[in-house]
C-alpha cells in the first residue's frame, strides 16, 4: 500500500476554509429559504431548473441529473412541490414510460419571489465578498471539480 499524498500546511489551510465557508454558506442558504419561503435548497434548485427548461418542463431522469439527486429522492422532492401546487407531473408526449415534471404558473411566481430573496443573499454572503478575480478563479476551479467528479460516476 502506498503512502497517501499528506496535504502541506497552505493546502490544509485552504481545504478547511473551503470546508468551513461552505458548510455555512448552504446552511445559511437553506435557512433562509426556509424561513422567508418555506422551501430548501434542492426545492429551490428543482424550480430554477424547471424555469430554465423550454416550456419550463423536464424529464424527471434529466432533472435528477441537473439537480444531483437520486430519482428516489427527486421523486419525493417533487411529490413535496406538487403538493404545495409548484409543479405538477405527466407522461412525456412521445414516450409513455417517461415523467415530466412541469412547472406550474404558481410556481413560476412563487419562485420569481423566491429567487429576488435568495440572490440577495448570495450577494451578501458570496459575490459581494470575494474579490471579481478571485471570483473567477473560484468559478475556474469548480468547473474542474465538478468536471473531475462527473468522470468517476
Amino acid at each position: 500500500m502506498s503512502e497517501p499524498r499528506w496535504l502541506d500546511a497552505a493546502q490544509q489551510r485552504d481545504w478547511r476554509a473551503y470546508i468551513e465557508g461552505s458548510v455555512r454558506l448552504a446552511d445559511l442558504l437553506d435557512r433562509d429559504l426556509k424561513a422567508k419561503h418555506g422551501l430548501t435548497t434542492a426545492e429551490y434548485e428543482i424550480l430554477v431548473r424547471l424555469s430554465e427548461a423550454p416550456e419550463r418542463r423536464l424529464r424527471m431522469a434529466e432533472l435528477a441529473e441537473y439537480a444531483s439527486q437520486s430519482r428516489s429522492r427527486l421523486s419525493h422532492t417533487v411529490a413535496r412541490l406538487e403538493c404545495k401546487g409548484l409543479v405538477s407531473r405527466g407522461t412525456c408526449g412521445d414516450d409513455k414510460r417517461g415523467v415530466n415534471a412541469e412547472l406550474t404558473e404558481k410556481g413560476f411566481a412563487f419562485l420569481e419571489q423566491a429567487a429576488r430573496d435568495h440572490v440577495a443573499t448570495v450577494r451578501e454572503y458570496f459575490i459581494d465578498v470575494i474579490d471579481p478575480d478571485d471570483l473567477k478563479a473560484v468559478g475556474r476551479a469548480f468547473s474542474a471539480v465538478a468536471e473531475q467528479v462527473a468522470k468517476a460516476r
